[in-house]
């Protein structure tokens, strides 16, 4: 190890011990009883460590190009973070889908539960939901002294959010985690400890609810936009890169346009002279490519991933042997989302991908799934996790390091690369590609503009002249999402409260695809893709900015070879 190396291994050991809720989520051992202090006493203390880290990787001397790249993505990466809580943004973020509201109640996902010692430590990290929820309250009205609140609508929803995992309208979140942990083996001892902290936990949730309905809300704006300076703030937070977002919206409106042509020669092919809506239909009601009840939707997913990840092992790609385990799973809660946790340091824990099933929902069709199943496990997430993370090569900063365009970018290319392999020949499973590929450019053009209020360039067939607003975003959203109304809804409020991360996939997978055609006019002949993927994935992820710095290093040196 180097002496680079050794910095970025510290770094993360005392990283997790000040988070333990991102360790857990990380796979990193040791911390699975505690939660993470998201108070003013907790803030302070990383960006302390953050600075500690960047002081040492700035005077360390780099052994070679490895380190280079290292000293590159750890200063970017911390700096940047710092950057946000010096402006006050981390302490007060809240927001319905990645805050810290939704770290401490996704955590509990990621714990075993078969044992007295599994159960245990789930009891052991229930009793600690009372302070968490309480240090998180101290950070936000930290927020609200500086003037830095989350906006009105962020904070209704997550009220609403906390009711559900209460049990305010149903059993609760915490009180069906006690019950499973509770008969998977507990002791009698632990089961009361489980009992009484599921309660607790509850209780103080819905406290937090409380406190966001008569204390934050009458200090949030009702203005959802971010402003140009802060999303850029952001956007650097989700790129790694300083992107020109007037550009960006641009392209953004031809990347649509472009993905339109193509949905319209594929809905020929499926209802020929018909509308989108009559493929859709079509495909809907083929009994082929209908499934009923959760376990059927679970189970084809199982299928699909084991067989993906057979056959492309060993032909396009290399897996390592222990990252081959793909989980899929039902989530516990009911919102609708679809997202991969990563396998375990020592895989322990296999990667899993997720659906959170809205309540209430029986039937599903496969033509708009297969692709998120590729996006989320192979050659999506999962490869490009398991690969940075069997490379030992890299420190361990590298491995867990994630940064969204390079992750989302990846995972969406991914998607385009399974339609080259042969794998989207069917009409239906290309459309849902495709329509999953317009809704990511919808996302660009709504997620800015929104954001920026720019105003609506004319000759779109949409509100020329008008600038965005958070109702015209829905208007749009419904306009290129075939998806029903209520996800329509959530999509919208996620990006409100969410700046600068729904564009990341299409311009990180606009970054992959400039790459690889980059490698390819160097190299010509003697260009190879499997090598182009293997080298590219097992960098770890960085900021797009670095990453294009390895990748065009990486073809010129194969270019001279």
């Amino acid at each position: 190890m180097t002496h680079i190396d050794v910095i970025a291994d510290g770094h993360v050991e005392k990283a997790a011990a000040l988070d333990p809720c991102t360790a857990t989520m990380l796979g990193i051992a040791g911390h699975d009883d505690a939660l993470t202090d998201y108070g003013p006493d907790g803030w302070t203390a990383r960006a302390e460590l953050n600075r500690e880290t960047l002081r040492a990787v700035a005077g360390a001397s780099a052994e070679n190009d490895v380190d280079e790249c290292s000293r590159s993505v750890m200063t970017e990466r911390l700096g940047l973070e710092l950057e946000l809580v010096d402006a006050g943004l981390l302490q007060a973020e809240l927001n319905v889908i990645a805050s810290p509201l939704q770290a401490l109640r996704m955590v509990f996902d990621l714990m075993p539960t078969d044992g007295d010692d599994a159960a245990a430590t789930i009891a052991t990290r229930l009793e600690a939901v009372p302070e968490a929820l309480g240090s998180y309250v101290a950070g936000l009205r930290q927020g609200a002294r500086t003037g830095t609140v989350a906006a009105m609508r962020q904070v209704r929803r997550c009220a609403a959010m906390c009711d559900e995992w209460s049990g305010a309208a149903n059993g609760g979140f915490y009180a069906g985690l006690a019950e499973r942990a509770s008969a998977s083996g507990a002791a009698d001892g632990t089961q009361r400890r489980l009992q009484a902290a599921s309660v607790a936990a509850a209780e103080a949730t819905a406290r937090f609810a409380e406190f966001l309905r008569t204390e934050l809300a009458p200090l949030a704006p009702e203005r959802d936009a971010v402003g140009r300076d802060a999303y850029a703030l952001w956007s650097r937070l989700f790129l790694g890169s300083t992107i020109d977002l007037d550009e960006t919206y641009a392209w953004g409106w031809e990347e649509l346009a472009r993905i339109d042509a193509e949905i319209d020669h594929v809905v020929e092919q499926i209802a020929p002279g018909g509308t989108l809506q009559d493929a859709m239909a079509a495909l809907g009601t083929d009994p082929a490519r209908r499934l009923r009840g959760p376990e059927a939707l679970r189970g084809w997913m199982q299928r699909l991933a084991d067989r993906v990840v057979g056959e492309l092992a060993g032909t396009h790609f290399t897996i390592p042997e222990p990252g081959r385990a793909l989980e899929c799973c039902i989530a516990p809660t009911h919102d609708g989302g679809i997202y991969y946790t990563p396998p375990a340091e020592d895989f322990s824990r296999p990667g899993r991908m997720w659906w959170a099933l809205p309540e209430g929902v029986e039937e599903f069709s496969t033509w708009r799934e297969a692709t998120t199943v590729f996006h989320e496990g192979v050659p999506g997430h999962h490869l490009q996790n398991v690969v940075a993370m069997s490379n030992s090569d890299l420190n361990r900063f590298r491995r867990f390091c994630w940064v969204s365009g390079h992750g989302e970018g990846w995972a969406l290319y991914a998607e385009r690369l399974m339609e080259e392999l042969g794998y989207l020949d069917d009409p239906g499973d290309r459309l849902g590609m495709l329509d999953g590929q317009a809704f990511r450019a919808a996302r660009v053009i709504v997620d800015i503009g929104m954001h920026l209020e720019l105003p609506i360039p004319a000759g779109v067939g949409f509100g020329a002249g008008e600038r965005w607003t958070p109702e015209l975003g829905l208007q749009f959203l419904r306009a290129h999402c075939t998806m029903d109304d209520a996800f329509i809804r959530d999509e919208r409020d996620r990006y409100l409260g969410w700046p600068g991360q729904a564009p990341s996939y299409k311009v990180g997978e606009r970054l992959w695809l400039q790459a690889r055609q980059n490698a390819q006019r160097r190299l010509g002949s003697a260009f190879d893709l499997k090598a182009f993927h293997q080298s590219a994935l097992s960098l770890g992820s960085m900021g797009l900015a670095q990453l294009r710095i390895e990748l065009n290093r990486s073809s010129e040196a194969a270019g001279a070879a």
